[in-house]
């Protein structure tokens, strides 16, 4: 991978976007566990989160390569500024509706990124991806069970539903805030783009929502949050990181 300095930044931007996502989304549902509404909840979420957070650090490992710092570093020691998280991920859990909908979203968008992915010219991103695309139809096929289930099982669960999808919505077109290397990423075959995406993206949520009873916010209501790839975060995600970090921290060089 021999990159001019301008590609190599592109590289790392886009790199630690995909991470930083999957490790704060990891570890928000991570603390469903011992929470979920069902035994099989607390075990799906918890495998889930554990599957974000594996994904993660080998993306962190990716950077490794690339001159970045190790994996526990990147994840433990930075501060909200310097994460590439999109709004989406960084919320507090919130009921199980606003979890469910946040979980069938980002899901849905890492899905269709991976399998586009699996075809980058990043060659190790590639084989990531290739390997994640199991993991993350697992992560799809319950968020779909449930958000169907859910939407239309009775007037209040279906109301509780749309509710969490108005709720997320613009929150999840944050996911496609479009990077100033777009161009670069392209022309290196990394990716094709986060228009793209997004567009993929609205093709395949929209039946799976109207198999639900659900339906998304007009296009005239559509409103992205942007900010999170650029450093701007919600007063949520410092806190979040503190707690994190904090065994590490006390003793980075300890082995366990």
């Amino acid at each position: 991978m021999n990159y001019s300095e301008s590609q190599l930044k592109a590289v790392k931007e886009f790199l630690y976007k995909i991470a930083d996502d999957q490790l704060i989304i990891g570890h928000r549902n991570s603390e469903w566990t011992g929470l979920g509404p069902l035994v099989e909840e607390d075990i799906a979420f918890s495998s889930i989160a554990q599957d974000k957070i594996g994904q993660a650090q080998h993306i962190y490992e990716i950077l490794h390569t690339l001159g970045e710092a190790d994996a526990d570093t990147i994840a433990f020691t930075r501060n909200a500024a310097d994460f590439k998280s999109c709004h989406l991920v960084e919320y507090p859990i919130g009921e199980y509706d606003f979890s469910l909908m946040r979980n069938f979203l980002f899901n849905h968008a890492e899905q269709i990124r991976f399998d586009m992915l699996a075809n980058s010219g990043l060659e190790p991103l590639a084989r990531l991806a290739k390997k994640y695309r199991g993991e993350v139809k697992y992560h799809t096929m319950h968020a779909n069970t449930w958000v169907k289930q859910l939407g239309r099982a009775n007037e209040e669960s279906h109301a509780r539903m749309q509710s969490a999808l108005n709720e997320t919505f613009n929150l999840a077109l944050g996911i496609f805030e479009e990077s100033e290397f777009a161009d670069t990423l392209n022309e290196l075959n990394i990716f094709p783009g986060e228009k793209v995406l997004q567009y993929k993206w609205i093709e395949v949520i929209t039946p799976l929502l109207e198999q639900s009873a659900l339906v998304l916010p007009e296009p005239s209501a559509w409103q992205p949050v942007y900010g999170g790839r650029k450093g701007y975060h919600t007063e949520y995600l410092e806190p979040m990181l503190e707690e994190m970090g904090e065994v590490f921290r006390l003793d980075p060089k300890a082995e366990w």
